[in-house]
């Protein structure tokens, strides 16, 4: 059972990583545009936009990586070992470069709330640097529980 339903985990992380290329590839390009004919006083804003939303992938990919490797070690028996506690810690610097990384946006995105007069734009744009905080905090709480865990395996290993 442990298996399958690591194996269905393994199935779900990858295909995340499949529609964050396709934004990557067809989105990105697109926003970036139009932000440039939405805002043509900062034209340097389509660059600015590609690079950001591009290189908030790298960490993306990374943690999905790191994801596969927690995977991996369940599989092998390896879960409560130092190997998880560092690939969480992994996930949880990727989740703050990908907040940091979109928090920068936010400034452009309140300009183009104000020439477009949509204020919910604003919300949209705390939607990625939110949901990696949250994933941050929850790698974090999990990192922690499980160097406990593995403090207090290795105590009891000396008991015995």
């Amino acid at each position: 059972m442990e298996k399958i339903s690591t194996l269905f985990l393994k199935i779900a992380v990858i295909f995340l990583g499949v529609p964050v290329l396709a934004l990557c590839i067809f989105l990105v390009p697109e926003i970036a545009n139009l932000s440039a004919k939405s805002l043509p006083e900062f034209a340097v804003i389509k660059y600015f936009v590609f690079i950001v939303f591009d290189a908030s992938a790298i960490p993306f990919y990374f943690a999905l990586y790191q994801a596969f490797k927690l995977l991996r070690y369940i599989n092998k028996n390896k879960a409560f070992s130092d190997l998880s506690v560092i690939a969480l810690k992994k996930i949880k610097y990727c989740a703050i470069t990908i907040s940091i990384l979109h928090a920068l946006v936010l400034p452009f995105f309140y300009i183009f709330a104000e020439v477009d007069d949509t204020p919910g734009v604003i919300f949209v744009g705390l939607v990625v640097p939110f949901a990696s905080v949250v994933i941050s905090v929850f790698a974090a709480v999990l990192q922690k529980l499980l160097k406990e865990a593995i403090d207090i395996k290795s105590e009891n290993d000396l008991t015995v």
